[in-house]
């Protein structure tokens, strides 16, 4: 559960704390008091998407903190996060700049992170959330959620997807007679040309290397003779002066052993300058003017180039670009085998995708049976106690979709006699609202979120059907903990926590309070104004305190 709330900086809201209860806990106030903003504050904690429009005027940042059970934590971010047995603290910020930080338990967290936390803490239910029920799409959401059909129906899009790229891959495939010889010509004039060009991995590297020495041949033939010559030919080379000097050093040891190092090290450095000599050597035998050579040389680096402006930047891109060719050309000239190996392969996959709608068919029909019942026994309790509902599952003709080949539609007859006919038709909105909060309560009763947060989902009911809506909640909040916004006292009178949310000008500017009313005698005042408008009533009074008293446990 959520243990408290703190607002800072958040729309309207300058500083705000709250510490909601367990079970129900209800928000009232006037319109544009800051009820709803309580919500979006939390849902920018768990994650939502961030807007600097939330931002309070002349604030360089906000920031919402929030403290859970531990037990409310997955186990993938208890260790994470260092989870023990502490109330746990959550943490989000944004700037003017609309850069976001958060942290739990201290430590940091993405916005990721937050979200798929916040999914499995909070299940947020918006006040025109029952509008969605005028859309058959949301009654095959709610009966493939309420079957726990997440994984199959992750199967079936993968299956759409496989049958989708098997058909873009058919498609693509076909084309004229025409089209198809001109692309074979052009195809082999290129494959001609660069195989006439015989390059060889490495090519370039050999003649980046060549064509340095042959265009300065003379100069470096004359360095390297009077460097060799200096290193080894010849009395007074370096190589015959040092190994005099190692002689003379090796006599000298006899007497000394100390010179042993120094020694030593000539002998190192006379190696060292007959191996710079050898090397030497090879080049004075290697490099000579070449003119024929050189010609040849300049004219494949001419026509490497000219073959990389056309099929890569570099010799191995031109030797896979031939390689590519060779494959394209191979299916063109082999096209019919390919197109009905690919139409084979697009009728496999519609075949398994048609397969796997068939099955998720007969899942929706089992699951629609156990969902009409327990949404008809919702309906009752909530005021419309001669209601029917059924799930109407029908294979819609033609279809093999992403969620499969179904239209599921919820059918209602609000009142004995009548027939049942689609909500979008006849269903008012206080109706639409208590079918949505019986859906709620039964796709609720096998879910394990623990905080549910209702934003005036009561809407367009009042009287007895409220007073019902009002007691379906209290007896949710037995099991969870409820955040409820609602402007209804025959709602508002059933929670154990009662805050009322206002808005007053403090030195020019807007200031948000809350104050919890259970167990004080504002209590009784702000139920009589829910029932009577601005201002209470002794009538109003009187009313509010019936409700009161017969909504104590």
């Amino acid at each position: 559960m959520l243990r408290s709330l703190r607002i800072r900086d958040f729309a309207i809201i300058s500083e705000l704390d709250l510490e909601p209860g367990r079970g129900l806990n209800v928000f009232t106030g006037e319109t544009g008091a800051g009820k709803s903003i309580l919500i979006e504050a939390l849902g920018f904690l768990l994650g939502a998407r961030a807007s600097t429009s939330w931002l309070r005027a002349g604030a360089s940042r906000l920031c919402v903190e929030g403290r859970f059970d531990p037990d409310d934590f997955p186990t993938a971010l208890r260790e994470q996060f260092q989870v023990g047995s502490a109330p746990v603290p959550v943490r989000r910020e944004l700037d003017a700049s609309g850069k976001s930080r958060a942290a739990i338990n201290g430590r940091p967290a993405s916005s990721a992170v937050l979200s798929a936390f916040g999914e499995g803490l909070v299940d947020f239910h918006g006040q025109h959330e029952h509008q969605a029920l005028l859309k058959p799409a949301a009654h095959l959401e709610a009966l493939d959620a309420f079957a726990g059909l997440a994984d199959r129906r992750a199967e079936l899009a993968r299956l759409h997807g496989a049958w989708a790229t098997a058909r873009a891959e058919l498609d693509s495939a076909k084309m004229s007679d025409d089209e198809r010889r001109r692309r074979i010509e052009f195809d082999r004039f290129q494959l001609q040309e660069i195989a006439a060009a015989k390059l060889r991995p490495g090519e370039e590297e050999e003649l980046e290397a060549d064509l340095p020495l042959l265009k300065n041949a003379d100069r470096i033939r004359n360095v390297a003779d009077s460097a060799y010559g200096s290193l080894y030919a010849g009395e007074g080379s370096a190589s015959e002066a040092l190994q005099k000097a190692v002689r003379s050093l090796e006599d000298l040891c006899r007497f000394d052993e100390s010179l042993r190092q120094g020694r030593d090290e000539l002998e190192t450095a006379r190696i060292a300058v007959d191996e710079v000599a050898r090397r030497l050597g090879e080049l004075r035998r290697r490099v000579g003017a070449d003119p024929a050579r050189l010609d040849a040389l300049l004219g494949r680096q001419d026509e490497l180039a000219r073959l990389k402006k056309k099929y890569g930047a570099t010799v191995a891109d031109v030797l896979a670009k031939r390689d590519e060719l060779a494959a394209d050309l191979d299916l063109l000239e082999n096209s019919q085998k390919r197109l009905e190996d690919l139409e084979a392969a697009a009728e496999a996959a519609r075949r398994k995708l048609a397969a796997a709608c068939g099955r998720m068919h007969k899942l929706r029909l089992g699951a629609a049976a156990k969902l009409a019942p327990a949404l008809e026994k919702e309906i009752q309790v909530l005021g419309m106690p001669h209601a029917r509902l059924c799930v109407s599952v029908e294979i819609e003709a033609g279809r093999l979709g992403a969620t499969g080949c179904d239209e599921v539609e919820f059918l209602l007859a609000p009142n004995p006699g009548e027939p049942s006919k689609p909500l979008r038709s006849i269903a008012s909105g206080g109706e639409l609202s208590r079918v949505m909060l019986a859906l709620k309560t039964v796709l609720i009763g096998g879910a394990s979120v623990p905080v549910l947060v209702f934003d005036e989902i009561d809407a367009g009911i009042g009287g007895a059907v409220a007073r019902c809506v009002g007691q379906r909640l209290a007896a949710l909040g037995r099991a969870r903990q409820i955040l409820c916004v609602t402007h209804l006292a025959q709602v508002a009178c059933f929670a154990p926590a009662h805050f009322h949310v206002s808005k007053e000008t403090a030195a020019g500017r807007t200031v948000v309070r809350v104050e919890r009313l259970d167990g004080s005698p504002r209590r009784l005042e702000t139920v009589a104004q829910l029932l009577g408008g601005r201002a209470a009533t002794e009538a109003s009074r009187k009313h509010a305190q019936e409700l009161l008293e017969s909504s104590t446990p």
